[in-house]
């Protein structure tokens, strides 16, 4: 039974783009398009990963995530993640490595990202677009554990 639903499945299915980070923990981004729907705000300097789950419906080798940034129609990045080969079935999540946003006003905008699946062939199995606006934190907003001041128990018990 369970073969006849894997051969009814397409041979990629996109099933969730998250993004992870300590600044926000996780945001789902939807995956339906939808013209009206504004970019995600992401603060410089934030470190951000990628979570991507999938299910496939045959075996598929050479599995491959290509990444393209772009901001006024330009490509400011662009990257490639070779993922494998997997099996028919999953889910499957990868977690992509993480990646520092850029910090300072001139990089701060708005920007459209770009993820496509492909296999070995070469076919494209998936693609996915969102658009994301890095936006300016003052100095004082931060996160990073260095910057707060905490008191030290040990040094307040020898007192």
């Amino acid at each position: 039974m369970a073969r006849g639903r894997e051969s009814d499945m397409a041979v990629f299915e996109l099933l969730d783009v998250t993004l992870v980070s300590d600044e926000f923990d996780r945001l789902a981004l939807p995956l339906d398009p939808d013209p009206d729907r504004g970019p995600v705000d992401v603060p410089e300097g934030a470190v951000v990963s990628v979570s991507l789950s999938f299910r496939v419906g045959e075996e598929l080798h050479g599995l491959i995530f290509d990444e393209e940034r772009r901001r006024g129609g330009e490509v400011v990045a662009a990257t490639r993640h070779v993922l494998g080969g997997f099996r028919a079935g999953g889910p499957y999540e990868l977690r992509l490595p993480a990646v520092r946003m850029p910090v300072g006003r001139a990089h701060c905008g708005t920007y459209e990202v770009t993820g496509r699946f492909t296999d070995a062939e070469g076919r494209e199995l998936a693609r996915e677009s969102h658009g994301f606006r890095i936006v300016h934190r003052p100095p004082y907003e931060t996160s990073a554990p260095h910057h707060r001041h905490r008191r030290s128990t040990t040094a307040a018990s020898h007192a």
